[in-house]
């Protein structure tokens, strides 16, 4: 019988580099409160933000996508010849089809490289590095650009009161390589499809082709269900993560949750009985909540302002509508 061929594992894969884009248009909070009848003071208390950053009309997935990817591409010390595959993490390119990836192969100059893109909006970008661990430990690839990239300014309706204020814009990328060491531990990932509708849109891109008079889709959530079930669901997801990379909070060095709203990453550090050197990101203050971006931005933001915790244990973890969610401990590049 014929053997087929196959490539050789890796042993293990890493974070080589990381890159992030943010828009120059902040939006504080005082620029919204009047569609909404609310205030700076009742936004800051309920959310903990301050500001969020808002591309511009000019300014899409694409093109944040490729500002994040190159400063991650130079950062892990290769060129774009080297990367193996993009995964696009993103609910807001205006496209179903082709993907934003593969567009980026040539604005990036990678070459004929594999290239798609997944929703699995706020959980987008740890279920992009757990499909880039995979690729990269089977050997198929060498080096993975993983991103995660939002305008989610395209679709706030600004009198919405449940999720509009909360909502920016940005891109974060990081390469994943083959590595000696172990540096991204198992992936804790699902879906709760019985609360699918509790984040949504508002009705079907298809529903504008049957009524022309139908407005634009926008965004829309359940908020109190999905803190809930964030902060309690969560919770023990990310308590999962750390049993399945063998650790524990005594040896975490930071705690980068998807930066959906400071009261759930206050009660999730709470909830994990997290120490103090622990550090937490909390991007969100200054640029809102930008769904599949969120983590690697925070991340990102993390190590420009501390590079001590480079090389160090951080557990990261997403989840959003769907419901889908997904954590992992990684090793900082």
């Amino acid at each position: 019988m014929t053997t087929l061929t196959t490539t050789p594992a890796n042993t293990y894969s890493r974070i080589s580099g990381i890159g992030g884009y943010r828009s120059e248009h902040a939006v504080p909070n005082d620029a919204l409160v009047a569609a909404i009848d609310s205030s700076d003071e009742w936004i800051r208390q309920r959310t903990g933000i301050v500001t969020r950053h808002r591309a511009g009309a000019d300014v899409g997935v694409l093109e944040m996508s490729e500002e994040a990817a190159s400063e991650a591409i130079a950062n892990a010390g290769i060129k774009p010849s080297d990367v193996g595959g993009i995964i696009i993490a993103t609910v807001t390119f205006g496209y179903p089809t082709p993907s934003a990836a593969s567009a980026l192969t040539q604005r990036l100059g990678t070459g004929p490289v594999p290239a798609w893109d997944i929703s699995a909006a706020c959980a987008g970008y740890c279920y992009a590095i757990a499909q880039a661990d995979g690729l990269v430990r089977s050997g198929v690839m060498d080096n993975v650009l993983v991103i995660g990239a939002e305008k989610l300014s395209d679709f706030v309706d600004p009198t919405d009161r449940s999720i509009s204020f909360l909502l920016g814009d940005g891109a974060g990328a990081v390469i994943v390589s083959s590595s000696d060491t172990p540096g991204i531990g198992q992936s804790v990932w699902g879906s709760k499809g019985e609360n699918w509708e509790t984040i949504r849109v508002t009705h079907s891109f298809l529903d504008m082709k049957k009524d022309p008079e139908s407005p634009f889709p926008t965004l829309r959530q359940d908020g109190p269900s999905v803190f809930r079930w964030a902060v309690w669901e969560m919770a023990e997801v990310a308590q999962q993560a750390l049993d399945a990379a063998g650790v524990g909070p005594e040896d975490l060095s930071a705690f980068i949750p998807h930066q959906a709203n400071m009261r759930i990453i206050d009660e999730l550090s709470k909830q994990l009985k997290l120490p103090e050197t622990v550090t937490i990101g909390r991007d969100i203050a200054e640029n809102g909540n930008t769904s599949s971006a969120s983590i690697p931005l925070a991340t990102e933001r993390l190590l420009r302002e501390d590079p001590t915790l480079h090389g160090k244990l951080a557990l990261q973890i997403g989840f959003g509508a769907g419901l889908v969610y997904g954590a992992q401990v990684v090793v900082l590049p």
